[in-house]
């Protein structure tokens, strides 16, 4: 692709917070569009993260009501307003949510540590407008419901990781990706369990989503996050389990995790290995003992006596013809 083709495209989108900005949303609320479904978003190229496209930006403008109408699809809501809209006392909507008949789409902690659900106000509205839920409403509890109630049951945090999930595998756009969302809401331990190649955990961890929530690490803050975030029933725990063994079956089937070893370039590009050359035998002379053959008056200068290293012996050129001849002259000269 040519620079200006590249140049073309990329103004052809919109960056989140560009985005944001044109449509008259707060960068949360746009955030919520987005897992929502309400904006849609499309990869960007080489890895920049997810962008807008301009022909979507302009087909929510010309929505009528448009900036309102948008933002109240997206506006959240506390426990008391969310109590208000359904016309209903805040402890029957605390019951609802615990036993799962309203489903969270967001949490924060206040400044005492408190957990602070957060639900869609078009849900609620929906849900209140609904024949079929006016004796959840109104009247006496079904006996059912108030035996789960009086047990403690409090589905919030679970529904909403099964939501959060939803929008982690929509917004994913690589097998090991969805694989990572799911390992997002597992013990590390029960990931481990699941699965058992350590250059595949490695790979999750690279595409697995930073928890919502502040607070430092290991902070109080950041284990009552870590407690919303991870999978607690046991059930619940089963079908994680079983959600991520499949995706990673599928992402190992498309690219597989190789080891480091594996990752070199193959073996027709690589550059042939040059043997290397031998080391030079360096002759180092020893002092040592006269040799016996020098002592009894043999010909031919001292030998090196024997060792272990016998093949760096130093060994002198045998004499010549003619100096046998000189040795033998000067022998009977001195005799005389």
């Amino acid at each position: 692709m040519s620079p200006n083709t590249s140049g073309t495209a990329r103004s052809s989108t919109c960056a989140p917070g560009r985005a944001a900005l044109e449509l008259g949303l707060q960068r949360a609320e746009f955030d919520l569009a987005l897992h929502l479904g309400r904006i849609r978003a499309v990869p960007g190229e080489g890895g920049g993260g997810r962008r807008v496209e301009r022909a979507e930006i302009e087909r929510l403008q010309a929505q009528d009501g448009f900036p309102e109408a948008l933002r109240e699809r997206v506006r959240v809501v506390g426990t008391a307003e969310g109590a208000a809209l359904m016309r209903i006392p805040a402890g029957r909507f605390t019951r609802l949510a615990r036993l799962g008949l309203l489903v969270p789409v967001r949490f924060y902690l206040n400044r005492y540590r408190a957990v602070v659900w957060l639900y869609l106000a078009e849900e609620l509205r929906d849900f209140a407008a609904s024949a079929r839920n006016t004796h959840l409403l109104q009247g006496r509890a079904p006996e059912s419901l108030r035996a789960r109630s009086a047990a403690g049951v409090d589905l919030r945090a679970r529904n909403w990781r099964g939501r959060q999930l939803g929008f982690l595998l929509r917004q994913a756009e690589s097998p090991w990706a969805r694989a990572g969302a799911v390992a997002a809401f597992l013990r590390p331990a029960e990931v481990a369990d699941v699965v058992r190649n350590p250059y595949e955990r490695a790979r999750l961890d690279r595409f697995r989503p930073a928890p919502p929530g502040r607070g430092g690490p290991k902070s109080p803050s950041a284990d009552l996050a870590e407690r919303i975030t991870t999978a607690q029933d046991a059930d619940e725990i089963r079908w994680l389990r079983s959600a991520l063994a499949h995706a990673a079956e599928e992402a190992r089937a498309v690219s597989p995790a190789l080891r480091p070893a594996q990752r070199r370039r193959p073996a027709a590009l690589r550059t042939a290995a040059r043997p290397i050359p031998p080391m030079a035998r360096t002759v180092t002379r020893k002092t040592g003992p006269v040799p016996r053959e020098h002592a009894t008056g043999q010909d031919g200068p001292p030998q090196p006596s024997p060792g272990p290293r016998a093949w760096l012996r130093w060994r002198s050129p045998r004499p010549t013809r003619a100096g046998q001849h000189l040795a033998r002259a000067l022998s009977g000269s001195t005799g005389a």
